[in-house]
């Protein structure tokens, strides 16, 4: 898979999250089972939606370069171009690309702050904030190497980075762009989810997630999930932990932590999102949607090379780095 060059002194760096950024040929270990291509089930309650039909194609649009991140802002997509340094925002009801901003080295993960737009730019590691109306750069603030996918909390966005062996945390001032703490994670931290009280990281290159007080930082436990865990998203109740490198996902009691269950979701899994019914789960060569009870296989469509993905309140969108595109499921 091509990239572009972010300089020799950040070779260590990319090399070190390398395993973050998946080709179209990445081993695994062992691999599980392809799991079949499953249509959505009948559902006359969709019609309002012109979905009622059991479909699993996918519309795709054109974007930058390797699109990893993707967020949702109220009306349009937003997907961070790790290739070509830039984001680029599409109208969600029909796709149509409404702006491409150039950001920082190797954009990677995106947030929406119910404003504004935050980039987190792996290779330069630094955060972006656009003003969503119309992509003007707000600001750009240094936070550390190879920083990974952002979260909001409603007054601060969340993004990891990787200075040392341990990785850190920091909370940064969503009006201002100051950083307000940082904090000491596990190894090679990844994404991060909200759940309304606490913030959650997973550490890809260790089996563990953190949950932290978003008040003060305070780490309140850290819970062993699969191997390499890297997407997070919360489901209201529950944390849902894309496990990359053994095709599962766990399902973790967001109050306590405890390991609810962990279901085989697809090759490769990468992102993770709650739709407000149903988990998706990025992966190669397949995105998955699970029921939240017990991780039963809902549906399934092939991709070429899924990482992040966004609700819009009626699709889901995938960002396809291996196509450079996103899709409309």
């Amino acid at each position: 898979m091509k990239r572009a060059g972010i300089g020799i002194c950040l070779a260590l760096v990319i090399v070190a999250t390398a395993h973050l950024v998946p080709g179209r040929a990445q081993g695994t270990g062992a691999v599980q089972q392809q799991p079949p291509t499953i249509a959505e089930p009948v559902n006359p309650l969709r019609v309002a939606l012109l979905r009622w039909y059991r479909a699993n194609t996918t519309t795709r649009f054109k974007v930058g370069s390797q699109p990893y991140g993707v967020a949702f802002d109220g009306a349009n997509i937003w997907t961070a171009n790790f290739g070509d340094g830039t984001v680029t925002k599409l109208r969600a009801n029909d796709g149509e690309v409404l702006g491409t901003f150039k950001v920082g080295a190797a954009p990677y993960g995106v947030a929406f702050d119910g404003a504004n737009i935050w980039v987190s730019n792996q290779g330069d590691g630094t955060v972006t904030k656009l003003r969503a109306s119309d992509g003007k750069n707000l600001g750009t603030f240094q936070i550390g190497r190879a920083t990974g996918w952002p979260a909001f909390d409603g007054a601060n966005i969340w993004v990891t980075s990787v200075p040392s062996t341990k990785g850190k945390l920091s909370k940064v001032r969503a009006s201002d762009g100051q950083v307000l703490g940082t904090f000491t994670v596990g190894i090679s931290p990844t994404a991060v989810a909200f759940d309304g009280a606490n913030v959650w990281v997973t550490n890809n290159g260790e089996k563990t997630v953190n949950k932290l007080r978003a008040s003060d930082g305070k780490v309140l436990g850290t819970f062993t999930v699969g191997s390499n865990p890297l997407g997070i998203a919360f489901d209201g109740t529950n944390m849902w932990v894309a496990n990359q490198n053994d095709n599962t996902v766990s399902k973790l009691r967001a109050s306590d932590g405890k390991t609810l269950g962990t279901f085989r979701a697809t090759d490769l899994p990468y992102g993770v999102a709650f739709d407000g019914e149903s988990i998706w789960v990025t992966g190669l060569p397949f995105v998955v949607k699970l029921r939240p009870s017990d991780g039963k296989l809902l549906f399934s469509a092939r991709d070429e090379g899924g990482a992040g993905l966004a609700f819009d309140g009626a699709n889901v969108w995938v960002g396809e780095f291996n196509d450079n595109v996103v899709g409309k499921l």
